[in-house]
């Protein structure tokens, strides 16, 4: 969808912003561009959309040389978001929204239309936020509006330039969440511009590690992190890589524990009886489906009457098959739990320890410092006493 070819930008005063940079993103693929400041990322993104011409080389979009088409009209079918928004102050939301179909000849109901859907989908209820206008808003409504305006005229190519960073650390990583649930979504070709390692982590398909100029790694978070390509990589990467690799290792079936458990509708004196059997001092509690309902434990079965379902607790620590293992460990954390139960749906998978996190995170090191799918790689551990 985007490939840069040996570009390079140099200023008359002879500063190269970017010299010789070629790397492709794929169609749907969101990119995120990272390094300090004056690395030539911001430069590299804006000669996307023409706001700056390159030097040398060629920018081909959606298989077009991009220099021999007119930048206004380019422009449209870029959307492109920045930090402060951009926002007109004299326009309300919703015709802030609607500005690119009315430039490009939308009919007004038709543009109004799709900018209300667009703020709905964005998490903004446009018949309370559509008629304010954006000193009405507080910094994270008003970037929100500024994505759903980027995202009005449908563009195939999105452009964001430190996006989220004008707002508080937890709204930020309440956007960042928002953000990937549109993009899986809508599946944009995204181009997004960070200084900050821990969200070019978290949102990038692929990031391109920026030194002076240059890109220095383009690939995986993963691989980023379990595998810098120099020195300078693994330095801007930190020294607490291994822990930010917690947020891009997805959880594996293989890695779930199967405990002691119960049916809802069980005699409390037959579940006892196994769990006796067993030596187990608790069970999760399932229905006859499979589905997670909670947990009991062996003392307050014994001696009891009725059904394992007048016993049970309710689960807190739980998280889906499809979190992170860092996400999986911040549940742990949270409820003081020594291990969290994993969910497909509302199905009922297994278990996942701290013994098993932690060979699951060293397993995944392993393979990308040696280069092996991380099926293949084997962890030695230690046995406890």
């Amino acid at each position: 969808m985007i490939r840069f070819e040996s570009v390079t930008k140099q200023y008359p005063d002879g500063t190269t912003a970017v010299d010789d940079l070629s790397f492709e993103v794929a169609e749907g693929e969101l990119v995120t561009l990272v390094g300090p400041s004056g690395c030539g990322k911001t430069t590299t993104m804006m000669m996307v959309n023409r706001l700056i011409d390159p030097t040398r080389g060629r920018i081909v979009v959606d298989g077009a040389d991009i220099a021999g088409v007119d930048p206004v009209r380019l422009r449209r079918r870029i959307g492109y978001v920045i930090q402060q928004t951009g926002l007109f102050p004299h326009r309300t939301v919703l015709d802030n929204t609607a500005t690119v179909p009315f430039l490009t000849g939308w009919k007004k109901a038709e543009a109004r239309a799709r900018a209300a859907e667009l703020l709905d989908l964005v998490g903004l209820d446009p018949d309370v936020y559509g008629p304010r206008y954006p000193d009405q808003l507080s910094g994270g409504q008003r970037q929100r509006v500024g994505v759903a305006r980027a995202l009005a005229a449908d563009p195939p190519v999105l452009l964001m330039d430190e996006p989220f960073g004008a707002v508080d650390p937890v709204v930020r990583e309440r956007l960042q969440k928002e953000f990937l649930r549109l993009q899986a979504t809508m599946h944009k070709t995204v181009l997004l511009v960070t200084h900050d390692i821990e969200e070019a982590i978290r949102l990038g398909d692929r990031i391109a590690v920026y030194g002076a100029g240059r890109i220095e790694q383009y690939d995986t978070p993963a691989s980023v992190l379990g595998a810098p390509a120099t020195p300078y990589v693994a330095e801007f990467v930190g020294t607490d890589r291994t822990l930010k690799q917690l947020s891009v290792t997805g959880i594996d079936r293989g890695d779930l524990e199967r405990p002691p458990f119960a049916r809802l509708g069980e005699p409390a004196s037959e579940a006892a009886r196994r769990l006796r059997a067993e030596g187990a001092r608790w069970a999760v509690v399932l229905d006859e489906d499979g589905e997670l309902h909670g947990w009991v434990g062996a003392e307050e079965l014994a001696g009891a009457g009725g059904t394992v379902a007048g016993h049970a607790r309710r689960m807190e620590a739980w998280v889906p098959f499809t979190s992170t293992l860092k996400a999986a460990f911040s549940e742990m954390l949270k409820h003081d739990a020594g291990w969290i139960a994993v969910l497909d749906g509302h199905r009922f998978l297994g278990v996942l320890t701290p013994t098993k996190l932690h060979e699951a995170l060293r397993r995944t090191i392993d393979s990308d410092e040696r280069g092996v799918p991380r099926d293949r790689a084997r962890v030695d551990s230690v046995p406890t006493q």
